[in-house]
């Protein structure tokens, strides 16, 4: 079947706009992805209802089966969707959460120690921004319902922790595959004076949405910087019940009930990731096996680990009558998620095929003083990232781009304008509703979806204004210092700002 070219047209940015703009107009995400699809797809085939019946059955079909082979890298996140909820379920059913909930509050004070604890958990499971999401909304959702904290600060807490340090720390999913395409790329360019590794580090250095989004993190979680609706939602908290921990009054649970199954998870899935990937390497390196690895395979592994570090941990907690109740309540749980991140992949599929990312490259042309270049990248990679909902796929199209363009025009731009790429498509991932990493964050944290949005949104765009100012600075000074100053300077100005217009604090 012959699709429409829309590589040189803007109507290859309609089907996933709609999609985004109905999302927040409606607050039905399903609906809204679910038009932007049918959209794209009668765009792609001209308009014939048949051929794009056809063509969506191929996007469908593409989830699992790509060129003649089985590809279940997607179905094996959805597997992994659903181990997670009947891991979180057992350990409710069991007790083991109301426990833990109770023992953190006889050691975590309040609603700022949960916060916190929450924040700094990624420093324990950076190792994948999916793996981050889910499980530690499910060690921390309990403790931060506990102290009246709204799902919706947790959903902000998980996402801006995740990314932000995945893409900062080279022994990562993340880490590891940038680091891979930066090897090609400096071959391609012969440039000899950074070592992959080198540039990695130096690019990590002058990534300021990333650095500072995970510092706005901790301001907000410290000082309960609560602006626009995450506001009204924090006051709303502190009336809120939320009746799935009432299943259990935790009597019989154990804290190491739920400690132990977490570590086995966390434990079960790093040893995975590292088999998997040292499999495709003559000799073993804890970099290279964390480049070649499958982290849905790992993610499958950990998750039936976890499940049976429960079910051993909570041998006589649970009615044997209550195991089947139990295993379908936390995959009903899951149902919802599923639903919308096979739509957000079916959307992916058709921005891909309209060449949405090729049209918004070509924004960038004609002759610009190369002092702007970083920023201009940045924003581009933020838009490209915000209308196809993927970082991953924003770094594949964008790093090559911005370091032919820094070659050409400035080589010594092009570690500055491959760092603003990484920051603007970590950036457009944080305010795209279609992200997967925006919608597994709203998983784990159990929150309403356009609700997360909607309250993440002030914050990322605050930390992308200040951004901008640093890559300014950078393209104007070639230095990563006066960039990160500007745009601490630039952050602060912000905070104080709309320090004014926020509500007295809940802390």
């Amino acid at each position: 079947m012959q699709l429409v070219d829309y590589s040189h047209s803007f109507l290859s940015v309609v089907p996933a706009f709609l999609a985004l703009a109905l999302a927040v107009i409606t607050r039905r995400v399903l609906l809204s992805l679910g038009i932007g699809v049918i959209v794209g797809v009668l765009l792609l085939t001209g308009g014939h209802p048949l051929n794009g019946l056809a063509h969506l059955k191929n996007l469908v079909v593409g989830l699992a089966w790509a060129d003649g082979d089985w590809s279940l890298g997607k179905p094996k996140i959805l597997l992994f969707l659903l181990l997670l909820g009947i891991f979180t379920s057992l350990l409710t059913y069991s007790g083991s959460n109301q426990a833990f909930a109770d023992w953190a509050k006889r050691h975590i004070k309040d609603r700022r120690g949960a916060k916190m604890l929450t924040a700094c958990l990624v420093f324990v499971t950076f190792i994948d921004d999916y793996f981050h999401s889910l499980a530690v909304g499910a060690i921390a959702r309990p403790v931060t319902d506990k102290f009246k904290v709204s799902r919706a600060k947790l959903a902000y807490i998980l996402d801006s922790t995740a990314a932000p340090m995945c893409v900062l720390m080279p022994v990562s999913s993340w880490g590891a595959s940038i680091i891979a395409t930066l090897a090609g790329l400096l071959v391609t360019y012969n440039i000899t004076e950074y070592t992959p590794m080198g540039a990695f580090v130096s690019m990590s250095l002058m990534n300021y949405y990333a650095l500072f989004a995970l510092i706005m993190v901790f301001v907000v979680a410290y000082f309960s910087f609560d602006i626009g609706s995450m506001a009204r939602l924090e006051r709303a908290a502190l009336n809120e019940v939320h009746p799935e921990h009432d299943i259990s009054d935790g009597s019989k649970g154990r804290v190491y009930a739920l400690i132990i199954p977490v570590l086995v998870l966390i434990v079960s899935t790093i040893a995975a990731m590292m088999y998997t990937g040292a499999q495709a390497l003559e000799s073993f390196s804890v970099l290279g096996a964390f480049e070649n690895t499958d982290v849905n395979t790992s993610l499958v592994f950990g998750g039936v680990c976890g499940i049976l570090a429960v079910l051993l941990c909570t041998v006589g907690t649970i009615n044997a009558a209550d195991y089947p109740r139990a295993v379908w309540v936390g995959m009903k749980s899951m149902f919802g998620a599923i639903t919308i991140l096979v739509l957000a992949w079916l959307i992916s599929g058709v921005v891909s095929d309209m060449k949405t990312g090729e049209y918004l490259s070509t924004l960038v042309a004609g002759n610009i003083n190369p002092g702007f270049l970083p920023f201009i990248l940045f924003l581009l990679a933020s838009v490209m990232a915000f209308a196809t909902g993927t970082s991953w796929g924003t770094f594949g199209i964008m790093l090559p781009i911005a370091a032919a363009m820094s070659v050409k025009v400035d080589p010594s731009l092009i570690i500055p304008c491959m760092s603003a790429v990484m920051a603007g498509a970590v950036c457009g991932d944080h305010c795209s509703p279609i992200s997967d990493t925006t919608i597994l964050s709203s998983t784990g944290a159990q929150c309403n979806h356009i609700d997360h949005v909607t309250t993440q949104l002030p914050y990322a765009l605050s930390v992308a204004a200040a951004a901008s100012a640093g890559y300014l600075a950078l393209g104007f000074t070639h230095s990563a210092f006066i960039g990160f100053a500007a745009t601490g300077a630039a952050l602060v100005l912000l905070i104080l700002l709309l320090k004014n217009r926020q509500p007295a604090t809940l802390d």
